[in-house]
């Protein structure tokens, strides 16, 4: 199902689920806000997973501890990197959906670095990440504001940059083990405006794990450009039965 309208749909609380947001590379948790009290205010339960993007065991045990944590049947959002993340740890019982924002889907076996590989098509951009410095990878300053938040505030994205989580090169580069999408209904919010992962790479990352698909016009940045879409579209998936 692809190109769903997800910004004009009223979609109704669900008290019963709680949501899971595990946020991705060279930005903290702290993005997730707007969406968090948009859902809040629907009855969700809400978790905020905050990663160190050091290695990707270590934000797996994170974002399990927030599974286990949970009251209710949880949907688990990775946006970014984080779609590795929730694809590692989203094997538990208690999850019942997945949904991917702008993000990696690995299959087992593969990493973000393997995935982030494939060339870009045409008139597509690819993240300015500069080469590794002491293990950690950065976006360039000056080119992150474009690349990851052209549609945010500019000087908010301006700060993003200057604000960057270094992301560490073991996160990036070991690959999962099994991919939960395999046993889990998924979901995914294609950024058609993204220039750090192509909308191409979306597009058949997101095809390959089943999931249903909606579109949007945003950057990379897709929960602080639209947050009551990105809102609409995680309700969505707690919609569906546990």
């Amino acid at each position: 199902m692809v190109g769903n309208d997800i910004a004009s749909a009223v979609i109704p609380s669900e008290t019963g689920t709680s949501i899971v947001l595990v946020h991705g590379a060279f930005v903290d948790a702290s993005g997730w806000q707007p969406v968090f009290e948009l859902l809040t205010r629907r009855g969700h339960e809400v978790l905020v997973v905050q990663n160190q993007t050091l290695t990707l065991e270590g934000d797996v045990e994170a974002t399990q501890r927030a599974i286990a944590a949970a009251r209710h049947p949880v949907v688990l959002v990775g946006h970014s990197y984080g779609g590795a993340v929730i694809t590692e740890a989203g094997h538990s019982q208690k999850i019942k959906a997945l949904a991917y924002i702008a993000a990696f889907v690995p299959d087992s076996g593969e990493s973000v670095a393997a995935l982030n590989d494939t060339p870009a098509e045409a008139l597509e951009a690819k993240a300015p990440v500069m080469p590794p410095q002491d293990g950690f990878l950065l976006v360039e300053p000056a080119g992150f504001p474009r690349a990851f938040a052209a549609d945010v505030d500019p000087e908010k994205a301006r700060f993003m940059a200057a604000a960057q989580v270094p992301w560490g090169l073991q996160a990036a580069t070991t690959p999962i083990s099994r991919a939960a999408w395999r046993e889990k209904p998924s979901f995914y919010l294609l950024a058609t405006a993204d220039r750090m992962v192509p909308p191409s790479a979306q597009r058949r990352m997101a095809q390959r794990a089943g999931a249903t698909v909606f579109e949007i016009d945003s950057s990379h940045a897709v929960m602080l450009s639209h947050p009551l879409e990105t809102a609409n579209f995680i309700a969505t998936a707690a919609d569906i039965p546990a």
